[in-house]
């Protein structure tokens, strides 16, 4: 299976500069979005960072006898590790330089990643923090990651926890993000892949502003001009007030 691709980032109504980034290589099947954090545009800088960390480390490694930094991990596949090595390297970069430039104290950014294998019919989706992944297949949309928010880690605690106590809760904290720590837990998801999926990348800037059937609805109707979708998503979430940027990246598979 081929596939075709698109992407788009707005830097929305409610803020000066865009802090997210993005990047389809298509050499790799590989797809990324990253919502950067930090003072001083600093947000901005690591998410950069990460996309060209990720991204580096790819065409540094397409050859068997590359050098990697960090141990193979054997209960994963080759482009499983590929994907993961990636991600942590791109942690430690940003937590060196935000640890090294008093400017950059505190950066970071979340990361969702999506790697496509057609060999196998699979897509590897790795991410850190609250950007999501979503599949569309035929008239449904699934969410493929969890946001590390307080939320979801006080829900995944407390299940039963009412939803008064919920409503008390910030909203936008994130527990998992690149760059705050050495070392960074990534959550990987192996997932199948059918000829027609269409696969979307969003920063919280696009899930927050419209629901999961929202979005679903918009893809449908785009499925056909990807890059009319990634517009229609962008001009949507702005329609409904734009409060952060927003970042959308489109995949669908073909025979």
């Amino acid at each position: 299976m081929n596939f075709i691709a698109a992407g788009l980032s707005d830097v929305g109504l409610q803020r000066e500069h865009n802090e997210d980034s993005f990047c389809i290589a298509p050499e790799f099947r590989l797809f990324i979005v990253a919502d950067g954090m930090g003072g001083h545009r600093a947000g901005d800088v690591a998410s950069k960072m990460a996309i060209h960390a990720v991204s580096s480390f790819f065409e540094s490694t397409k050859n068997e006898d590359a050098t990697w930094p960090f141990a193979i991990d054997p209960s994963l596949s080759l482009e499983e590790n590929r994907l993961i090595a990636g991600i942590r390297l791109a942690n430690l970069r940003i937590f060196e330089t935000s640890v090294q430039n008093y400017d950059m104290a505190g950066m970071g950014t979340t990361v969702v990643s999506l790697l496509y294998h057609p060999p196998r019919q699979k897509a590897y989706v790795a991410h850190v923090g609250d950007s999501r992944a979503y599949r569309v297949r035929g008239n449904e949309i699934a969410l493929l990651t969890r946001d590390h928010s307080l939320v979801n880690d006080y829900l995944a605690a407390m299940p039963n926890m009412p939803q008064e106590q919920l409503d008390e809760l910030p909203k936008n904290v994130i527990t998992r993000a690149l760059g705050m720590q050495e070392g960074v837990m990534i959550d990987l998801t192996r997932v199948d892949v059918e000829p027609g999926d269409i696969f979307l990348l969003c920063s919280d800037g696009l899930s927050g502003m419209l629901s999961d059937e929202q979005i679903g609805e918009i893809v449908l109707d785009h499925a056909d001009d990807l890059e009319e979708g990634v517009k229609a998503l962008i001009r949507r979430a702005n329609e409904e007030g734009g409060d952060d940027n927003i970042t959308a990246v489109l995949i669908k598979t073909g025979d």
